[in-house]
């Protein structure tokens, strides 16, 4: 499965743009922190590296909202 990378930008709408594809992660991280130094993310966007099975896929996983963690003293 290959390891997609995508700006992901929280501007009332979640938006989603692929930037590209690996097959191996090493290769995705190095990009992906390539483009994080490269870009001014002035707008809030991020840049994610997700692994999936397809692109549908890929961004069915970003757009999932994720509860936060639970932190110390939370009985």
């Amino acid at each position: 499965m290959p390891y997609y990378i995508y700006k992901v930008k929280q501007s009332p709408i979640l938006q989603l743009s692929k930037i590209e594809q690996h097959d191996a992660f090493r290769d995705a991280s190095v990009r992906a922190k390539e483009l994080r130094r490269e870009m001014a993310m002035a707008d809030g966007s991020l840049v994610k590296v997700i692994f999936a099975e397809n692109e549908l896929e890929a961004e069915d996983m970003l757009s999932q909202v994720r509860e936060p963690q639970p932190e110390l003293g939370d009985d």
